[in-house]
């Protein structure tokens, strides 16, 4: 038997059930062919993410992850699809590297399907946070990995160089109609909000300019906490529909913006275990910026490590270039309040304060630096 305490101590795992297999045949069929056998059923579970995706043993004793990647173009997913593959053949020349991902079993191009081994007992960058356990020591591996995704030396060609899609300015305009209609209330009240902010979109539109003019390297693309998967004490990147050259300042902003993220979503919980604080007694402003601030002291070492592991593998900067990490800082606290659209009737407290925050440090990126935690330009 479990106890209230015992609970408490075990690590956070986010699993959800899976598309059944029998609506995906093609999934079995694809294992069948790499030798893999099929699924255990009673095994199988998904992991949060875009597409569709099964984890678990098989017939075999195979440990194995497969995704399907999806979307509404077919375009755009042949291309996260072919990224992918990508990746596989630039890690196939960094044996012993820090830089690596779960080993690739197999893909099948016409169903989009792509077959890893699964990592046992694995936690996401996010159930680490949520743990408290993406520690210092984590995010300077962290850091560090990138570093060395940023300054790998490619043939021109080999990645894919399209500007990244997001943000999207021609929605700061209007929506298309196609996206209005799929677009759920909560994401119509975000755009209301952002297409009637001159400054705002004035900001994002000056960050794309510096975008496109800075160093083009190899990217991820998409750095999320959940991006980061530790198992057996190795920690891999994963995830690499969006691989691309691109500005290095766009993957460290991702990072340092889920800290961030992380700040607003832990005040409520800071004033809760104020001891000055009364029970049932509604937060003031003081209190929330007094808060605020203790989050910000509290898991700004995690970003200063980070840094730290990632100018241990890249030593060079362009001039501005922390700037457009906290520019992208902040892009991504909205982009945040976007994502969580997708899934509620109105927007949130949280979410509107993440997007607050996000246009602060928007509007003049250069002043934020140091609070982030970004020591050490060029």
């Amino acid at each position: 038997m479990t106890t209230d305490q015992e609970t408490k101590s075990l690590p956070t795992r986010v699993r959800f059930d899976p598309v059944h297999l029998d609506k995906a045949p093609e999934v079995e069929a694809f294992l069948g062919r790499l030798g893999l056998g099929s699924f255990d059923a009673d095994t199988v579970v998904a992991h949060i993410g875009r597409n569709d995706n099964w984890a678990g043993t098989t017939t075999t004793g195979a440990k194995v992850f497969v995704k399907r990647v999806g979307g509404g173009d077919p375009a755009d997913v042949l291309r996260r699809y072919h990224r992918i593959l990508a990746f596989e053949m630039i890690a196939s020349r960094l044996s012993g590297s820090e830089l690596r991902g779960p080993e690739l079993l197999g893909s099948d191009e016409e169903h989009r399907l792509v077959a890893f081994t699964r990592l046992e007992d694995a936690q996401s960058g996010f159930e680490l946070s949520t743990d408290d356990a993406f520690d210092d020591a984590l995010c300077r591996r962290a850091g560090r990995i990138l570093g060395i995704l940023h300054t790998l030396p490619l043939e021109p060609g080999t990645l894919d160089d399209d500007p990244h899609p997001s943000p999207s300015m021609d929605h700061f305009d209007a929506l298309s109609l196609p996206v209005f209609i799929h677009s759920a209330f909560a994401e119509i009240e975000s755009w209301s909000l952002l297409q009637s902010d001159a400054e705002l979109a004035a900001a994002l539109h000056e960050l794309r300019r510096r975008e496109t003019a800075a160093p083009q390297v190899p990217t991820h693309g998409d750095i999320r906490l959940d991006q980061y998967l530790l198992a057996a004490d190795d920690l891999y990147l994963t995830d690499w529909e969006e691989l691309r050259s691109g500005d290095a300042a766009r993957d460290i902003g991702g990072f340092t913006g889920e800290w961030l993220y992380r700040v607003i979503q832990g005040i409520p919980k800071s004033i809760s275990e104020d001891p000055g604080h009364t029970f049932g007694r509604e937060a003031t402003h003081e209190d929330i910026l007094a808060h605020g601030a203790r989050e910000i002291d509290r898991l700004r070492p995690r970003i200063e490590a980070f840094w730290a592991g990632y100018r241990e593998t890249r030593s060079t900067l362009d001039d501005g270039f922390t700037t457009r990490v906290a520019a992208f800082t902040g892009w991504h606290m909205i982009d945040r309040m976007l994502a969580g659209a997708k899934f509620g009737t109105r927007l949130s407290a949280g979410d509107r304060a993440a997007a607050g925050i996000g246009r602060t440090v928007l509007l003049a990126p250069q002043n934020f630096t140091s609070v982030l935690g970004l020591e050490g330009t060029s």
